[in-house]
């Protein structure tokens, strides 16, 4: 039995005063509040929720910052980008992949991430392509070593594009059948571990066929299951899906699929307000990852429309050129204001944006993670984030500013200590492997050349 004793923690009904939380087997099993503190407690300062990260390339933090110089063309975009990231995942073994997670997992700790949606396609080790449950075990390890909760979510990838029935060939290294990939489901599911769960997801539109969509979505809705796809991230992608399909990406999805709670739409950056009503009325989320939409150049997801409809978001760092839960939710709502020209847009359920962000991310990533909810509650998983009290950050704020302080309030986290699952996995503001992780991803994109 572990207790902590907070200043105040975050419930669901709001700030509470000196509260007692009784942490046993991974659980929360007691919350006291208005509790005076005890010689065995440990105590903290402010506890909240941890936060689900809803979608995640582990091995893409290996090109950070590698891409930002001009290519000769002068005509930098997504897809020029992406051929510098196919050159990196055909180089990421196992071995890699697991250090390179790892390290990716230990700063998502460090920054307020309890949870991890791993959105991965790369099935084939390239020095071992036969076995194709090699690189699911590389997440998981470093899910386990790193601490964080895993929502391993395979990803199937079987087509170049609408008109390209094969891969090109950088895919073929992680192409496959849609048996070969349900397969790898049935396998990965089998053997996930206490802390993990398995979803299900198809790469695009674009790089499945609508039959193979049926297939995986009728898996998904059988349990129910997390499910998982990138969707209208580009106008080129919703360009190619009018000329393939007669409709716009998510028009179609929405005609052709029943969408619930366990969908998870990742980006859905370009759809109209058509689409966006016929969007949020399914309960579906849309995974927003701001930091990568704007530095791939994606463009702006039209927040405030869809949050007036009542529609459900997350949060993501995606190829993680940021790591930072409160970062992503700020600029999500900057980017808002400077296409507006207004302030506090995104505050239409609260005044105070901070709290209202935070606690949307906090029920969508729950559920594109296939939680139950994400709070701090008896018999809820002990996943929570203390925020130091005598940070600067939150001098002079009280129980309705506090959030609006941490999201608005920049650099650098008030973050102390984290708990997943009743193991405390930073302390003292550093996770606890953090020299070993470091030094292992160092070696791993020393050796597969990552920077090339």
């Amino acid at each position: 039995m572990t207790t902590v004793f907070a200043k105040k923690v975050l419930l669901a009904s709001g700030w509470e005063d000196d509260v007692r939380l009784s942490v046993r087997d991974g659980r929360i099993a007691a919350i006291e509040t208005a509790a005076d503190a005890s010689a065995e407690d440990i105590e903290v300062g402010f506890v909240i929720p941890g936060l689900c990260n809803a979608h995640s390339h582990a091995f893409q933090r290996a090109l950070a910052g590698h891409t930002e110089q001009r290519s000769p063309a002068g005509r930098d975009n997504f897809w020029t980008w992406r051929e510098r990231m196919y050159a990196l995942a055909g180089s990421v073994d196992a071995d890699a992949l697991t250090a390179i997670a790892r390290q990716v997992y230990s700063e998502m700790l460090t920054s307020g991430y309890t949870t991890v949606a791993e959105f991965h396609y790369l099935h084939r080790d390239p020095l071992n392509p036969d076995d194709v449950d090699t690189m699911f075990a590389a997440i998981s390890k470093a899910a386990s070593e790193s601490g964080i909760r895993l929502t391993y979510v395979p990803v199937h990838y079987e087509r170049a594009g609408f008109d390209k029935p094969l891969p090109d060939k950088h895919q073929r290294s992680f192409a496959q059948t849609i048996d070969e990939f349900l397969a790898h489901h049935a396998r990965a599911l089998a053997s996930a571990g206490p802390t993990t769960k398995v979803g299900i997801g198809a790469h695009s539109l674009r790089a499945v066929s609508a039959e193979s969509l049926q297939t995986i979505a009728r898996i998904a809705e059988s349990g129910p299951t997390p499910m998982h796809l990138h969707i209208a991230e580009q106008q080129a992608e919703v360009d190619q899906c009018l000329a393939a399909y007669g409709r716009r990406p998510v028009e179609w999805l929405l005609e052709n699929f029943e969408l619930r709670g366990n969908w998870c739409l990742v980006h859905a950056t370009h759809i109209n307000s058509e689409e966006i009503a016929a969007l949020a009325a399914t309960n579906a989320v849309v995974a927003l990852c701001p930091s990568t939409e704007a530095n791939l150049g994606d463009g702006l997801f039209p927040l405030h429309e869809y949050l007036k409809q009542d529609g459900r978001i997350a949060i993501g760092s995606d190829s993680h050129v940021s790591i930072n839960p409160f970062e992503e939710l700020r600029w999500l709502e900057y980017g808002q204001r400077l296409v507006t020209q207004t302030r506090n847009v995104a505050s239409l359920r609260d005044s105070h944006v901070g709290s209202e962000l935070f606690l949307r991310a906090l029920d969508g990533g729950a559920a594109a993670c296939g939680q139950a909810n994400g709070r701090i509650e008896v018999g809820a998983a002990a996943d929570f984030v203390v925020l130091s009290d005598e940070d600067p950050m939150f001098t002079g704020h009280d129980d309705d500013t506090r959030l609006d302080a941490l999201v608005f309030s920049g650099f650098p986290l008030p973050v102390e200590r984290v708990m997943v699952n009743g193991r405390w996995c930073v302390v003292d503001a550093t996770h606890v492997q953090r020299d070993t992780a470091r030094k292992a991803y160092a070696e791993a994109v020393a050796r597969i050349g990552a920077t090339a």
